[in-house]
């Protein structure tokens, strides 16, 4: 698995460890992590506090050069929101861990020239599915259903 991923994954267990929902996310810059985030919505009582959102703002201001050269890790396909701000800075690569349980706006993203890897990884899917069979409410709310 790839390096960048895992931190992702470690991101997501930690979300979940402080009673969140498992999702994670890190941001790399020329082969370096500049930025981790998890969904926080519940920790932080956030409506917009998604892992991606989280990890953007801990890698703080970044020039637009930088962004360029990103590549942004998400466990889970990010959401409209999630892939806006991507877009917003032409983050060219993204890179998904699994999409079976939530699909973002995929093909959109890629239509507007950022390339879009799925590793479909087994750790993710199942990070998500126990989540979801505990907490089907809590899910719900944090995909707008």
């Amino acid at each position: 698995m790839d390096n960048f991923l895992a931190a992702a994954i470690e991101e997501a267990r930690k979300g979940l460890a402080e009673g969140g929902i498992p999702i994670g996310s890190v941001l790399v810059i020329d082969g370096k992590i500049v930025g981790r985030g998890h969904n926080r919505r519940v920790q932080r009582g956030s409506t917009i506090l998604h892992a991606e959102m989280d990890c953007f703002e801990s890698a703080g201001r970044l020039k637009a050069s930088d962004y360029r050269r990103a590549c942004l890790y998400s466990t889970l396909s990010p959401c409209d929101m999630c892939s806006g701000t991507a877009l917003l800075y032409k983050i060219p690569k993204i890179v998904i861990g699994e999409n079976r349980t939530f699909r973002g706006p995929e093909d959109y993203v890629r239509s507007r020239g950022i390339e879009v890897e799925v590793a479909d990884n087994l750790e993710c899917r199942e990070l998500m599915a126990d989540f979801i069979t505990r907490n089907p409410r809590l899910w719900n709310e944090d995909i707008g259903e």
